[in-house]
């Protein structure tokens, strides 16, 4: 007897969220999609994020422009992008499908980082209830991906979000303390926090940013 196969819509990757799963393909030129959901899950502390002092003047020179929500398409098929240090992705048509109808239905959003009004980094995720479940993230140029995640953790903070997800603990993610949780204290965190309400914020202004920014330097934990 063939099993039917579950077609896989928008609406069941975020009910697979809630449950503390996620979808990858294969490969870009993968045609199915697999359900993870990893022993250690990767977690990135809104509170201890490790932001150096060299960093924080990239930030706030002025040297990149970043936005939000301004080029979804763009941001993920810049993911998707093979480099080469990473000749594949797990991006798919069908995942780039899926996340876009995400960024329509107002829960993935996208953080660009900009230079000349060229599109050179940025990330993706999905904001459900009081978390972010980060996705992929790309950098076309020196620092341009880790400014995108800066905004993206100060908007978090200050929009009341209490849990970014990174799925998995890479050495980039490692320098701004992601750790690796049990898969238990990961669906004990994601319950907590999946139903807390929180802002997505596209522009809290600049006072507001640089001031976060600095807290972030700082080691100051969310308030």
């Amino acid at each position: 007897m063939s099993r039917r196969s579950v077609e896989v819509t928008a609406d069941l990757v975020l009910r697979a969220y809630r449950h503390g799963l996620f979808p990858m393909a294969e490969g870009r030129a993968g045609d199915k999609l697999f359900w993870l959901d990893p022993v250690k899950r990767g977690v990135l502390p809104l509170d201890r994020f490790h932001l150096s002092r060299r960093l924080l003047r990239t930030v706030l020179s002025g040297d990149y422009q970043v936005t939000v929500d301004r080029n979804f398409a763009g941001t993920i098929a810049g993911c998707a992008t093979p480099l080469p240090d990473r000749t594949d992705t797990w991006i798919n048509p069908q995942i780039e499908r899926l996340f876009t109808e995400l960024f329509r239905m107002g829960f993935a959003h996208s953080v660009e980082t900009w230079r000349d009004g060229i599109l050179v980094g940025g990330l993706y995720g999905v904001a459900l209830g009081g978390v972010f479940f980060g996705e992929s993230m790309f950098s076309f140029a020196r620092d341009a991906s880790k400014t995108a995640l800066v905004h993206l953790v100060a908007r978090l903070r200050l929009g009341g979000f209490r849990l970014l997800d990174t799925q998995f603990v890479t050495a980039h993610l490692a320098q701004f303390g992601a750790e690796e949780i049990p898969r238990d204290i990961y669906r004990s965190q994601l319950a907590a926090a999946v139903d807390e309400p929180a802002v997505w914020l596209v522009d809290p202004g600049q006072a507001a940013l640089a001031a976060e920014f600095r807290s972030l330097a700082a080691g100051v934990a969310t308030r």
